[in-house]
């Protein structure tokens, strides 16, 4: 119950966090140049005065920015994400289209990066200051530094072109009609190249935390207390430092979710997938302020879900959190 409770005041803590970055993310593209008429008309090939404030007046861009800000907050209270003049459909539906495949590269990629941050970590802290603690760092600081283009890039040359071992970019094949497991597998393979560029980086981070935090559990007194009972040293490192090391680990999925989100922009573009983050630069290019607005508020729910997903899995390793109330 006292989970459930810390649960309940996160959630409503975060309500007044997505109020305030949709009214800031609003007021700030009011700031940006041209509007979504202006792209219309770019795309048509020109227009003349008259047709330019029809649509304005038709998009409600003649309005005052507060009473179009009072309008958005009141249709979002609605669940009403608006329409997207570029795309000619509901920015709902833009985005439920867009959704998945980024969805999937995001559980993809963290479950890469943490998974093989948290071996190698343990990996560099059980042989600390020998050659594999080493060769680990050096490839951590490389990834870390490494810009995550350049590393889709370079896959693309190594992997798609001079190999062919794996499709340069898309979701799926669209040529071929599989369905299925035939489908799962073809998507699986479309989604290596970009899972390992956005996943090299915060594997780079994850192995460098885990490496601190096993080092610093490894020293403290219950540690030495298991090990002066005879416990053998995996038993000590599975059961006693592995639990308490993961803390920073959790805590840092939660801070790197909106980051993995900014960075898939990049990725998907690099390897051209139907995702949100190709979606957000297609609608600041178009200027389609309803639909980034859209992404905006999607992002931010999907950000604060998996904070609120850290907060209960962290409050189930270390029991402290929920006893302190």
């Amino acid at each position: 119950m006292r989970i459930l409770a810390l649960a309940g005041r996160r959630l409503a803590a975060s309500i007044p966090t997505l109020f305030l970055i949709l009214v800031g993310i609003f007021l700030l593209l009011q700031f940006a140049p041209g509007d979504t008429v202006d792209a219309m008309l770019a795309q048509m090939g020109g227009g003349d005065a008259v047709t330019a404030q029809q649509l304005r007046q038709f998009y409600g861009l003649d309005l005052s920015v507060p009473a179009r800000l009072g309008q958005y907050l009141l249709r979002l209270v609605q669940l009403d994400l608006g329409f997207s003049a570029i795309y000619g459909k509901p920015v709902a539906i833009v985005i439920a289209e867009r959704l998945p495949p980024t969805l999937l590269l995001m559980t993809a990629a963290l479950s890469f990066a943490f998974f093989a941050g948290l071996v190698l970590g343990v990996l560099a802290a059980r042989r600390v200051n020998r050659w594999p603690d080493t060769l680990i760092s050096t490839l951590g600081l490389v990834f870390y530094a490494t810009p995550s283009f350049w590393f889709g890039l370079m896959a693309i040359v190594v992997f798609s072109i001079y190999l062919q071992w794996l499709p340069a970019g898309g979701f799926e094949d669209i040529t071929s009609l599989q369905t299925g497991i035939w489908r799962t597998l073809d998507i699986a393979r479309h989604l290596v190249l970009p899972t390992l560029t956005l996943g090299l980086i915060f594997l780079a981070i994850y192995l460098r935390i885990m490496r601190a935090s096993m080092l610093e559990v490894l020293n403290l007194d219950f540690v030495r207390t298991a090990r002066a009972k005879g416990l053998d040293e995996t038993r000590v490192v599975v059961r006693h430092v592995l639990r308490n090391a993961l803390l920073p680990m959790v805590t840092l999925i939660g801070l790197q979710a909106g980051t993995m989100l900014g960075g898939s922009v990049v990725v998907e573009s690099v390897f051209s997938l139907p995702g949100l983050g190709r979606l957000a630069y297609e609608s600041v290019v178009q200027r389609d302020l309803n639909t980034l607005l859209g992404i905006v508020f999607v992002s931010a729910i999907l950000v604060i879900v998996v904070n609120f997903v850290v907060d209960l899995l962290y409050a189930r390793l270390d029991p402290r959190i929920s006893a302190g109330g």
